[in-house]
Order: C-alpha cells, then sequence, then structure tokens
C-alpha cells in the first residue's frame, strides 16, 4: 500500500466517523430522510475532494458542518417546506373521506434512527437527540427559515456556543443569538397549539404494555380493543394522502370502510424518529402471505395513543427500514387456511 493510498483510506475512515450525526443535521434541516442521506454525501465528497485546503484552523467536525449546512441551504432556496396532513388542512369527517395523493415532496419523511442518532454514552444526551427527531419537533423545525433552523439546531440540539455558530455561519454572535430568539419563539408558539408526544426512553413498562396491546388489537382487528387504547382526540395520518383523521370513532370507522383490507395485518417492530413503529404488512391474496402497507409511527401521552402515523410508500420506506418486502405465511396459518 503507497502512502497515499494509505492517507486516502484514513481519510475515508475520519470522515465516516461523523456520518450518523451529519445525517441526523441534515435531516433535521431538509425533513426528508433521502435528501438528508443525498446532503451527507455530497458533503463527503466536497471534503474529500478539498481537504487539501483544510487549514486546521477548526476541527473536522466543524468543517464538515459547515460544508453540510451549505449543502442543505442550497437544497433549502427553492423555499419548499415538508410537512404533516394537519399541517397543511382541516381533519376530514369520515363522511367526507377520500384519498387524495400530494407529491413526495410535500411530505415530512420518516427515518430509521439508527440513521441519525449516534451512540453515546450519556443517557441525557441520548434523550434528547431522540426528542429533536419526533415528527412534531421536526414538523416545527421546517416553519422556521432556513438560516433561523440551522442556528436553533445547531444551538439547541448540538449545544454549540454561539461563537461557534456565527463563525460556521459567516456572521456575527449578535445575529445568531437574535435568529435563535426568533426560532425559539415560533417553536413555543407551535407547543402552545398542540402537545409533543411524551415517550420515556427507554420505554417504560406502561409503555410497553400498551404497545402489546396495540398490537393485539391491530392485528386481530379489535375495533373495540383499539378504542380503549387511542385518546379521543387521536391523529390518524396516511402520506401521500392529504386526508388526516381525529378522534376514535372516525378513525376505527375509518379502518372498518375505506382501510378494511388491513384487517389481517401483521406488524414488524422498528424504530422511526425516536419513537415506537412497526412496518405494517397486510394480507396478500395473489401470492399469499403478507405485503408491505406502511410504516407505523406512534405517538403516546398519558397512556394513550394521541397519533399513529402511516407512511404508505413501501418501495422506498421497507428497504430504508431494513424490512423485507414479503412475508411468509406462518406454518399454523397455512394448516388453518388463513
Amino acid at each position: 500500500m503507497t502512502d497515499s493510498t494509505a492517507t486516502t483510506t484514513d481519510l475515508d475512515i475520519r470522515l465516516e466517523k461523523h456520518r450518523t450525526e451529519l445525517t441526523g443535521y441534515c435531516y433535521r434541516m431538509l425533513g426528508s430522510s433521502f435528501e438528508a442521506e443525498d446532503a451527507v454525501q455530497d458533503t463527503m465528497v466536497r471534503a474529500w475532494r478539498s481537504y487539501d485546503k483544510f487549514e486546521g484552523r477548526s476541527s473536522l467536525r466543524s468543517w464538515l458542518y459547515r460544508i453540510a449546512t451549505n449543502v442543505c441551504l442550497d437544497m433549502l432556496t427553492a423555499g419548499n417546506k415538508r410537512a404533516r396532513p394537519m399541517d397543511l388542512s382541516e381533519s376530514t369527517p369520515l363522511a367526507q373521506a377520500a384519498l387524495s395523493p400530494r407529491p413526495d415532496h410535500t411530505w415530512l419523511e420518516p427515518m430509521p434512527d439508527n440513521r441519525v442518532l449516534p451512540t453515546v454514552e450519556d443517557p441525557a444526551e441520548a434523550a434528547v437527540a431522540k426528542e429533536t427527531v419526533r415528527l412534531a419537533f421536526m414538523a416545527a423545525l421546517q416553519q422556521l427559515p432556513p438560516k433561523q433552523r440551522a442556528v436553533l439546531i445547531l444551538r439547541e440540539v448540538l449545544a454549540w456556543k454561539a461563537s461557534e455558530v456565527a463563525e460556521l455561519l459567516d456572521t456575527s454572535v449578535a445575529s445568531v443569538n437574535s435568529a435563535l430568539q426568533r426560532a425559539r419563539a415560533t417553536l413555543a408558539e407551535r407547543e402552545q397549539q398542540g402537545a409533543d408526544a411524551a415517550v420515556s426512553d427507554p420505554l417504560d413498562e406502561d409503555q410497553q404494555k400498551l404497545l402489546d396491546r396495540y398490537v393485539k388489537a391491530f392485528e386481530g382487528y379489535d375495533m373495540t380493543a383499539l378504542t380503549a387504547l387511542l385518546h379521543e382526540d387521536a391523529i390518524m395520518t396516511m402520506p401521500p394522502f392529504d386526508l388526516w383523521l381525529t378522534g376514535h370513532d372516525d378513525i376505527t370507522g375509518f379502518m372498518t370502510t375505506l382501510g378494511s383490507a388491513c384487517e389481517g395485518s401483521r406488524l414488524i417492530p422498528v424504530q422511526v424518529n425516536g419513537l415506537p413503529g412497526f412496518a405494517q404488512y397486510k394480507p396478500d391474496p395473489e401470492k399469499g402471505g403478507y405485503t408491505p402497507w406502511s410504516i407505523q409511527v406512534l405517538e403516546i401521552s398519558d397512556g394513550r395513543l394521541t397519533g399513529f402515523h402511516f407512511f404508505l410508500d413501501t418501495q422506498r420506506w421497507f428497504p430504508l427500514f431494513g424490512v423485507p418486502l414479503h412475508l411468509e405465511a406462518e406454518a399454523d396459518e397455512v394448516e388453518e387456511g388463513v
């Protein structure tokens, strides 16, 4: 191995050490799983190509964040704000429910925890990291202008000093503090409009029992049992459709009418956006077994499910979460003719 090859390999290793945290940063900035990974890849390529110009006045980590920030700000110049269905329209009564899709770039996208949450030893730090990729917080971030978004993430999530953020953004400390104040005010306003999910890390015993009951109720398609688990103001969304429903009556009513094909589904646990979730498979009448239907993300508060969100683009989401695109029927189901 030549010296230049060894140096290149060493640089690759040093850059890769930062991939997960950079993906988390770009995901918070962009609200898109795939755009975040593209942004990080662009960051790595730019860093690799211009490393000979890196003068070492800052750490390699700070330099990478500077590049990643510029990449994200460039991507956000189109002004697109990713959102959840309830950020765009009023709740639809079940009697008027219609499945109208919007383009992919409309929606805030789900993300597996292991792609954006680096392993840290401090439980408090890990808990903060999870809280700041949850759907409600992510949706609030998307309402901020891009530079305010960057300031808030760097200061509040990553705990950078104001002077460090000012240097990264080529601005003054006063400007950073002003942007942070405005961003905090916007987020505080949104918090008053609806509480975020209250999920322990790890799940406490009661929350785990709630999830177990949910799996049993959903797989058994027991609407009475499911109703008992739902908060009276629970929300259900199904991107890419802009429809969203609120209240257990409309939710269970939808599941037994327009959503009745989900009866007999199977759920596989996934870790998504710092929240419990499942890969949902519904029965496949053509091939047998089960076909992918959605990545579910569950929000829990006060011992009830306050939100469950079904992301339906399975050809994109299931490979991202590392779950199979088909489930075989279990032996006892085949014997019973299920």
